[in-house]
């Protein structure tokens, strides 16, 4: 079944990757949001709240400058510990802080979907829960290190070096991680 031409309203190579292998036609067109959230916001509301200020800014930028509404498709994608939001690390230092938090511990992987098209509103997360094995120091610091994982909530990427190595195992869609539940976008692409 042939799906409708969608804007990918994100620059992550992970999302293109996963549209192309799920052969969605799309074109890429960002623009800048506010990704601050009400402090009260239920956690698995964050991405979605953030997600949708993403397509609802392409959606803008296209009426106004007159390009043919498509729908739009956004994702936001948080770590979450104990409760707490973990984004992308500061720095160096950081980073290393935020895998030795994870390190022998399950932590969820919560990306927010957002759909925008003329005639419909879709909004979803999807909740994934990752168990890491114990990782050692010299392990955090030689992937930090190598891999530069600074634009990557919970400093990390699953298809990297330290998924390969460190996750003991993943509760969920895999692709959620990656940071888009492609199987549901595409579920909820053949219903437009």
């Amino acid at each position: 079944m042939p799906l409708p031409f969608i804007i990918l309203a994100s620059q992550s190579p992970r999302r293109k990757q996963l549209l192309e292998w799920a052969e969605v036609p799309f074109e890429i067109v960002v623009r800048h949001s506010n990704e601050d959230f009400p402090e009260d916001l239920p956690i698995e509301q964050v991405p979605i709240f953030i997600a949708r200020n993403k397509a609802i800014a392409v959606k803008d930028y296209c009426i106004e400058n007159d390009i043919p509404i498509q729908p739009v498709l956004a994702a936001d994608t948080i770590v979450v510990l104990d409760n707490k939001v973990i984004g992308k690390p500061k720095d160096r230092e950081d980073a290393i802080a935020i895998l030795t938090a994870l390190s022998g511990k399950k932590h969820q992987v919560i990306t927010g979907v957002s759909i925008l098209s003329e005639n419909d509103d879709i909004a979803f997360a999807d909740i994934t829960d990752v168990y890491f094995h114990p990782i050692t120091q010299e392990q955090i610091e030689f992937y930090v290190d190598n891999y530069k994982p600074y634009d990557k909530a919970g400093a990390y990427a699953i298809q990297e070096w330290i998924g390969v190595v460190g996750i003991k195992s993943v509760n969920g869609d895999f692709y959620n991680v990656m940071g888009l539940p492609v199987s549901r976008v595409v579920q909820e692409l053949e219903k437009l």
